[in-house]
């Protein structure tokens, strides 16, 4: 029986074969812990279709095509578009398309997948240098009701900060609005091909049933992501920058009753929900 690719010696038959190093500049670090791979499959809500970004050299594809209906990878390296074919090629469960997956209508893709299979999941060993940008387009997509991402731990801790505290951010704010954030387990840097210098963290988001729409989301998320821009400024700075109006921005603060001095960091996302709606 051929090995699972994720086993260390699989991986390097794999990766001798095709002459392929990992691009730094893709953030790519393959996965060579076969127990952590499976696991991470497993409890990724795999049940109907599952989108996996930056499969590599597919050794959580692999796992995934064993227990969701349908696997859609999207790779970004064209070096790896042959291999994933090949190494992939007893599954018939699977799509790889090459793509940045940044450029994907991705309402629509997860729209065509729900309807095929019945729901629509992310599980992916996400790229650390590009983690913030491809969750906030997650996060605004409504038929994607489960999310399992591996991350950089400290990108992790932010998902579950507090207002008040120094990892609290935008991110925290639209992932905390949105869904019930749980971290699975953590995954050592030795369980990595090359090694990177720090460990990882499974974080699952299981989203919420709202009625908002997708530009509901997107315009509050927008909001969010103004209130936070600068850090040290208060909340009326960024928003009268967001805004480009200070008088407005004023009026907003006192109708939705914040003070104008408080950081954005220090506020709930209920309470910068407020400034939304008296924005509307």
């Amino acid at each position: 029986m051929t090995k699972f690719i994720s086993v260390p010696s699989r991986t390097k038959e794999i990766l001798d074969q095709y002459g392929i190093r990992a691009k730094k500049g893709y953030g790519q670090n393959f996965l060579v812990d076969p127990v952590i791979v499976e696991k991470c499959a497993q409890m990724s809500h795999p049940e109907g279709a599952v989108i996996e970004i930056g499969p590599g050299i597919g050794s959580l594809t692999e796992q995934l095509a064993r227990y969701a209906r349908f696997v859609c990878a999207y790779e970004i390296d064209e070096r790896l578009i042959p291999v994933l074919k090949d190494v992939l090629s007893a599954y018939d469960n699977i799509e790889v398309i090459h793509k940045d997956f940044l450029t994907e209508d991705l309402d629509a893709k997860a729209a065509e997948l729900k309807k095929q299979y019945g729901t629509v999941s992310v599980c992916a060993n996400l790229p650390y240098y590009i983690t913030s940008q491809i969750l906030f387009r997650i996060f605004e997509c409504q038929d994607i009701s489960c999310i399992t991402v591996m991350v950089q731990k400290e990108v992790g801790e932010r998902f579950a900060a507090k207002p008040g505290s120094a990892e609290y951010s935008a991110l925290s704010c639209e992932g905390q609005y949105l869904y019930d954030v749980k971290k699975l387990f953590t995954v050592p840097g030795r369980s990595f091909n090359p090694s990177p210098n720090v460990d990882s963290v499974i974080i699952q988001f299981v989203r919420r049933d709202t009625e908002e729409t997708p530009e509901e989301i997107r315009s509050f998320f927008a909001l969010v992501r103004g209130c936070f821009k600068q850090r040290r400024k208060t909340i009326y700075n960024n928003l009268k920058e967001y805004l480009q109006d200070a008088e407005k921005a004023s009026d907003a603060l006192q109708k939705a009753g914040i003070d104008p001095s408080r950081r954005a960091q220090e506020m709930t996302t209920d309470e910068i929900r407020k400034i939304f709606e008296v924005l509307k």
